[in-house]
């Protein structure tokens, strides 16, 4: 049974193929039902996929095989908060090198078209440090990364090392 509030992803359609790299890749993820079309449709045949539910680090979704009338944006992205550089390191690389594309500041999207921010969670803390200073610092060195790195985050809100530009 789907959740009352799912998140619901459009995909060309490779929905299945996309949950089952999901629950691969992320922890607290799985593929749940798969419902197939019980007739013709617009981009697809009886038969073919329609919709499946899955989870992504807990959260419930649905693909939906709805054709390639709509393509995936960065005004919908997934951010997970990692702990550390081998986790960012990890999570980062299964996406771009499963045909994803790095972009900037710790985003990058997978081969679906899905945006995904893989951000360390010293980032978060240091780009909210009350010393304002410290947290531009931190700002500054994340505006010249694609993935994240921690220990350079880190350097530069403790002020041992300026971002290069």
């Amino acid at each position: 049974m789907l959740a009352k509030n799912t998140i619901c992803l459009w995909y060309e359609r490779d929905a299945l193929d996309a949950a089952r790299f999901y629950a691969q890749t992320f922890p607290d993820s799985a593929v749940g039902r798969v419902m197939r079309a019980p007739g013709d449709y617009p981009s697809g045949q009886e038969g073919d996929v329609l919709t499946v539910e899955f989870t992504v680090l807990g959260l419930p979704c649905l693909g939906l095989n709805g054709g390639p009338a709509f393509q995936q944006s960065e005004a919908f992205s997934f951010q997970v908060a990692t702990d550390d550089q081998a986790e960012t390191d990890r999570l980062w690389n299964a996406i771009v090198n499963n045909g994803g594309q790095e972009s900037e500041c710790g985003w990058c999207k997978d081969k679906w078209g899905v945006s995904w921010q893989i951000t360390p969670r010293v980032l978060t803390e240091a780009v909210n440090d009350p010393d304002r200073a410290a947290a531009k610092r931190a700002f500054d060195a994340m505006m010249t990364m694609r993935k994240i790195d921690v220990a350079a985050i880190e350097k530069a809100w403790r002020g041992e090392a300026r971002p290069a530009r």
